[in-house]
């Protein structure tokens, strides 16, 4: 039996594929690089409003999608501030939207990971003269763990995304429609069995990134370790 259609064909699925990819990439690659130093300095320096930017960042990681969604696309309407860019019903937008969304997740978890090695570590570092190179190397090192689970929850937070990716996106075909909205697509036009296939897709997706990030996890723990 045929399970593509004239609405929704190989190439479509294929294409929702590399979007999702890029897309969802990207945002983790921004997210990561600007939560985990975020999260690191939340966990070993003191400074004023620290606990308060912690507990911001924790109640941000339940920010409903919707809202996001809504936000970046009043921001990026015409007669928004940031109009006069024209990023709404681009990727670029979907990035924005996915970017807001895990970010938080991204800089709770690494502050939290690395303030339990901190404290569980730091003082005996100190104590045995390591520098401050050494004794941050030390703590991402024993904090790896942690900070790997913090990107891959961001990045099923992110391929997972429906909601604020359409409103922001618009699910153009062979533009910004990924694996997501294809799902919910699918469902709609009562292609059940494609939807099926597609969240199988979605899933073994998501698996093949899990084995990457593992696999990277345990080379840098040899190379560290040497």
């Amino acid at each position: 039996m045929n399970i593509f259609t004239d609405l929704f064909t190989i190439n479509d699925v294929l294409t929702s594929l590399l979007i999702t990819l890029v897309v969802s990439g990207t945002s983790v690659l921004i997210a990561i690089l600007i939560g985990i130093p975020i999260g690191i300095l939340l966990a070993i320096k003191q400074f004023t409003g620290k606990e308060k930017i912690i507990l911001i960042s924790n109640t941000l990681t339940g920010l409903p999608p919707t809202v996001v969604g809504l936000l970046v696309y009043l921001a990026l309407t015409k007669t928004g501030p940031l109009g006069f860019f024209e990023l709404l019903f681009t990727p670029q937008a979907m990035i924005i939207a996915q970017v807001i969304l895990i970010l938080p997740i991204i800089i709770s978890l690494t502050e939290s990971t690395v303030r339990v090695s901190y404290n569980k570590i730091g003082d005996t570092i100190v104590s045995l003269g390591a520098d401050k190179k050494q004794i941050m190397k030390a703590i991402i090192n024993e904090s790896r763990k942690g900070i790997n689970v913090a990107i891959l929850t961001a990045f099923g937070r992110a391929i997972s995304e429906v909601g604020a990716v359409l409103m922001v996106g618009g699910g153009i075909r062979y533009f910004t429609r990924n694996l997501t909205v294809g799902i919910l697509f699918a469902v709609e036009l009562g292609e059940f069995n494609l939807a099926i296939i597609l969240a199988i897709i979605l899933l073994l997706f998501a698996f093949c990134v899990n084995i990457i990030v593992t696999n990277i996890q345990g080379r840098r723990k040899i190379w560290i370790s040497n």
